[in-house]
């Protein structure tokens, strides 16, 4: 990720976001266009703008893009699809960018199926310029390790890690809901 500078000052000018390259994918042009000028309202130096995943994925194989911002429901290529076709990709400059998911749904199992799939950040819809910057600073101000495993590429999903917690391993036994499935 593009070195972001802390800055001094009120909540929404704590950073400099002008060396960051984020790219949005959106098939609802109004939708792009709102979160491209929330983003440059931020101070974001570079906004990419895509309408489906696959053209999405084309970029991301061809310019280094710090974070991606994505509706989940889109066609052909979705956002779930394009999070586990970029987590995959081994011709992607960085495979391992934050992803922060746009959804409307936002039932318990559809949050472990983006989780599951690579998916960094969950936002909700509607958002507010606020909850958009929110997740932005998250991605910035509390890195997630980056996992390969046969089963799951992408951030760690344990937000908290307690090393005194004794009890039962309870991610053993739950299921995410799968798109298609």
């Amino acid at each position: 990720m593009a070195k972001v500078e802390p800055k001094a000052a009120a909540a929404q000018d704590r950073y400099d976001l002008s060396k960051l390259a984020i790219l949005v994918v959106d098939d609802n042009l109004h939708m792009r266009r709102l979160v491209r000028d929330m983003l440059h309202a931020f101070g974001v130096g570079q906004v990419h703008e895509s309408a489906e995943g696959g053209a999405a994925l084309t970029i991301l194989r061809q310019t280094w893009i710090d974070i991606l911002i994505c509706d989940w429901v889109m066609e052909p290529v979705d956002g779930f699809e394009l999070t586990r076709m970029l987590r995959a990709a081994t011709d992607v400059p960085n495979p391992m960018l934050p992803i922060i998911m746009m959804t409307g749904y936002t039932e318990a199992h559809r949050v472990l199926a983006a989780r599951d799939a690579g998916i960094t950040e969950m936002l909700a819809k509607p958002f507010s310029a606020g909850k958009l910057y929110q997740r932005l600073i998250a991605t910035i101000e509390y890195p997630r390790a980056f996992i390969r495993s046969p089963r799951y590429t992408g951030p760690d999903r344990r937000r908290f890690n307690n090393p005194s917690y004794e009890g039962p391993d309870r991610r053993a036994k739950r299921t995410a809901f799968r798109p298609g499935a």
